[in-house]
């Protein structure tokens, strides 16, 4: 159901002069309130999140040619930006507890033709960015993560860039949007011109491109010094987006009390391990993520145990994506196992944690310490 402050701003745009990004202000003023909440200087709002990731590897000159890491644990967008940028895409594995990059392995998949890092907090989770610092550009892919913290730091302020998501299923949701963070202004600059089809005007801090009509509307007027995309975002979805913005502080509480719920039904069921939070980091549980021995464990299957969840009213468990490499799309890509992201993969149990409802979310958690009860 959508917030009296959504309407009210998507009214707004409906009497404004212009829906698009190329001349409206909604998506400026969210650009600026997102920036100020990270700490950093420049936002650039974008269609999608994979748009902010290929758009972020090619500010940074990523190209054919060139190699980017990325888990071996995530979504297939992290690859399919890379492939994009006109790069290989190289797959890290992952620690076998927080299932983030493992830095010892990212070590050794580094080449000379290594150009960047896409370092994913998966979860909600950040990686251990201080371990990946090898003289190699960080892309923090913060899809599914929104103000984590590292060691005091805020997820989004560490990396080179950071790219966030606004698909529905988010923090932070417009339906499908996204955007992409930096304290870099030549990056800021690159990026927007990359997503707003090279307008020799755009700059770090603004998207809009017909600000000065005079000169716009002049038919000697060059517009355009690069060759880029169409990545704008409309100003509906930065509408909605701001209004979600301005309530975030109650978004994220939602999602950690809806995981706290589920990690006390789980408390001392000894097959059922969530994420390893380290010391010094802060989760911030787009969806909550446990590891099942239960087929070893109680001699019950992945599937069954999720059948038993749904008939004690449980909200159904997600599995994890399959490991990049192995779906058809990349399947042409020579690519080195990564043991540990090919055993965790198929155990991995992902509960959903986006309840507006406590009374809901304590219900389905009842339901995950009924199922739990009933094969002890």
């Amino acid at each position: 159901m959508q917030s009296i402050s959504e309407l009210a701003y998507l009214e707004k745009v409906l009497n404004a002069e212009s829906w698009s990004a190329t001349g409206g202000s909604w998506n400026n003023a969210l650009e600026r309130a997102f920036a100020e909440l990270h700490g950093v200087k420049y936002a650039i709002a974008m269609n999608s999140g994979t748009a902010t990731l290929h758009a972020a590897l090619v500010a940074l000159d990523v190209g054919p040619g060139d190699e980017v890491i990325s888990p071996a644990l995530t979504v297939i967008m992290d690859a399919a930006a890379t492939v994009h940028a006109g790069a290989t895409p190289v797959f890290a594995d992952v620690d076998p507890y927080t299932f983030n990059l493992d830095p010892e392995d990212v070590q050794r998949k580094i080449t000379p033709r290594t150009k960047a890092i896409i370092a994913v907090s998966l979860y909600g989770l950040p990686p251990d960015y201080d371990a990946l610092q090898f003289g190699i550009p960080i892309i923090e892919d913060n899809a599914q993560c929104l103000l984590s913290t590292y060691k005091g730091r805020i997820a989004g302020s560490i990396g080179a860039m950071a790219s966030y998501s606004f698909e529905t299923s988010k923090h932070i949701s417009c339906g499908e949007g996204g955007i992409l963070i930096t304290d870099n202004e030549a990056l800021a600059v690159r990026a927007r011109k990359l997503a707003g089809h090279g307008f020799k005007n755009l700059q770090a801090e603004e998207g809009r491109v017909r600000l000065d009509q005079d000169v716009f509307q002049n038919p000697h007027y060059k517009r355009h010094d690069t060759i880029g995309y169409n990545y704008r975002l409309s100003e509906f979805c930065a509408a909605v987006a701001m209004a979600q913005l301005e309530n975030v502080s109650e978004l994220l509480d939602a999602r950690i009390t809806s995981a706290n719920l589920f990690l006390e039904a789980m408390a001392g069921c000894y097959y059922l391990i969530p994420q390893f939070i380290p010391e010094g980091y802060s989760h911030s549980y787009y969806t909550l993520g446990v590891l099942y021995h239960g087929a070893d464990a109680i001699g019950v299957s992945w599937e069954d145990f999720r059948r038993a969840y749904i008939d004690n009213g449980g909200d159904g468990i997600y599995g994890a994506w399959s490991v990049p490499y192995q779906e058809p799309a990349l399947s042409h890509l020579v690519c080195e196992p990564c043991p540990n992201a090919e055993s965790i993969q198929p155990r991995l149990m992902q509960f959903k944690t986006n309840y507006k409802d406590m009374d809901l979310a304590s219900m389905k958690a009842d339901a995950l310490a009924k199922t739990i009860e009933g094969f002890r």
